[in-house]
C-alpha cells in the first residue's frame, strides 16, 4: 500500500469518526425540534443536553482532521472542492457556529424568550448543517466537481438530484444514530419513559432511512450511473451487503430493547454506506483525476502521517477517558 493509498485510508477513518459522532450530535438537535413544547419537551431536551454536552465542540476535531488531511495530502482534489462548493459550505460554516453558540447561550440565559430564540437557532442549524454536507457529498460523488478552481457550476454542482437525495439521507442517518444512542442514554438515566419515547423513534427513523437509501440507489442509477453500478456490483457491493444487514439487524435490537448492541449495528450500517461510497469511487477522486495524479510528494506525505501517528498517542486515549467518563451510569446505586 502506497503512502497516498495509507492518507486516503486514515482520511476515511476520520471522515467516517465525523458521521458517527458528529452526525449523533447534530441528530440530537433534531429530536431537540421535535420534543415539544417548553415544558412538555424539558426533559427530552435535558436528556440530549446532558448527552451531548462533554462532546459537542470536541466532535468537530474531526472535521478539521479531514480537511488539514485534504489540504495537505491531496491539495488539487481540496482547491476544486472548496472552490466549487464555497456555497454549501460557508453555509454549513455559519450552521455550526451558529449552533454552538445557541447551545451555549441557552444553557445560561433565565429569560423563557430567548432560550425559544437560542432552541430555535440550535435545532435549525442542526437540521441545516448535516443537509449542506451532504449536498457536498452527492456533488463529489455523481462527478460535478472538475479539477482546478471552481471550474464546477456553482449552484447545480449541489443543487441536483443526488446532491438532494444525499443531503435528505444525512439528516435522517444523523436522527436515526441520535435516537438509538439516547435509548442507552435514558436506559442509564433511569428514564424510562423517555427509553420507549427515543426507542420508537429510532424504530421509524430507522425504516425512514432505509427507504432514503433505496431511492438513493435509484437516484444514483439515473443520475450517477458510474458510482451506481460499483456499488450493486463491483468491488463496493460487500459494503452495501453489509450496511443493510446492520442497518435490519439493528430494528431487531431495538425491537428486543437491546440498546447497547444496537449502538454497534447502528454505527455499521453507517460505516458500511460511507465506506461503500469510497470504494466504489477509487482510484477516481474527481472526474479525470486519480490519486496517483492528485496526491501530494512521498516527502510531504511520510511528514504527515508520522505527525499524525504522534499526535495520535495523544489524542486517542484522551477522547477514549472523554467518552468513557460521560457514559458511566448516572442511576442510583
Amino acid at each position: 500500500m502506497s503512502l497516498a493509498e495509507i492518507l486516503l485510508v486514515v482520511l476515511w477513518v476520520g471522515l467516517t469518526a465525523y458521521v458517527l459522532f458528529a452526525g449523533a450530535d447534530f441528530g440530537g438537535g433534531v429530536w431537540d425540534l421535535l420534543a415539544g413544547g417548553a415544558e412538555a419537551g424539558r426533559r427530552q431536551r435535558m436528556l440530549v443536553e446532558h448527552s451531548i454536552g462533554p462532546v459537542w465542540e470536541a466532535n468537530h476535531v474531526w472535521l478539521i482532521f479531514v480537511i488539514v488531511l485534504m489540504w495537505t495530502g491531496i491539495p488539487p482534489v481540496f482547491a476544486a472542492i472548496a472552490s466549487t462548493l464555497y456555497i454549501p459550505f460557508t453555509l454549513v460554516a455559519l450552521g455550526i457556529i451558529g449552533r454552538g453558540a445557541a447551545f451555549a447561550f441557552r444553557k445560561v440565559t433565565t429569560r423563557l424568550w430567548q432560550q425559544r430564540l437560542f432552541g430555535a437557532t440550535f435545532a435549525f442549524s442542526s437540521v441545516v448543517t448535516p443537509f449542506f454536507l451532504g449536498t457536498a457529498a452527492g456533488a463529489i460523488a455523481s462527478g460535478r466537481v472538475p479539477p482546478g478552481i471552481a471550474k464546477g457550476d456553482l449552484v447545480r454542482s449541489w443543487a441536483n438530484p443526488t446532491s438532494l437525495a444525499a443531503g435528505a439521507l444525512a439528516v435522517g442517518t444523523a436522527a436515526y444514530l441520535a435516537a438509538v444512542y439516547l435509548t442507552r442514554d435514558a436506559q442509564r438515566a433511569g428514564q424510562h419513559d423517555l427509553v420507549d419515547a427515543f426507542r420508537r423513534r429510532a424504530l421509524i427513523c430507522g425504516v425512514v432511512v432505509g427507504a432514503l437509501s433505496a431511492v438513493g440507489l435509484l437516484v444514483l442509477w439515473a443520475d450517477a450511473p458510474a458510482l451506481f453500478t460499483e456499488l450493486t456490483s463491483g468491488r463496493a457491493l460487500p459494503l452495501l451487503v453489509l450496511s443493510v444487514v446492520a442497518g435490519l439487524a439493528s430494528l431487531v435490537l431495538l425491537w428486543r430493547r437491546a440498546y447497547v448492541a444496537v449502538r454497534v449495528t447502528a454505527a455499521l450500517a453507517v460505516t458500511g454506506l460511507l465506506w461503500g461510497w469510497g470504494v466504489g469511487q477509487y482510484p477516481r477522486l474527481l472526474p479525470g483525476l486519480t490519486l496517483a495524479q492528485a496526491a501530494a510528494t512521498d516527502a510531504v506525505l511520510a511528514a504527515s502521517l508520522g505527525s499524525l501517528a504522534v499526535g495520535a498517542i495523544l489524542l486517542i486515549p484522551s477522547l477514549w477517558w472523554l467518552y468513557a467518563t460521560f457514559q458511566r451510569d448516572r442511576t442510583a446505586s
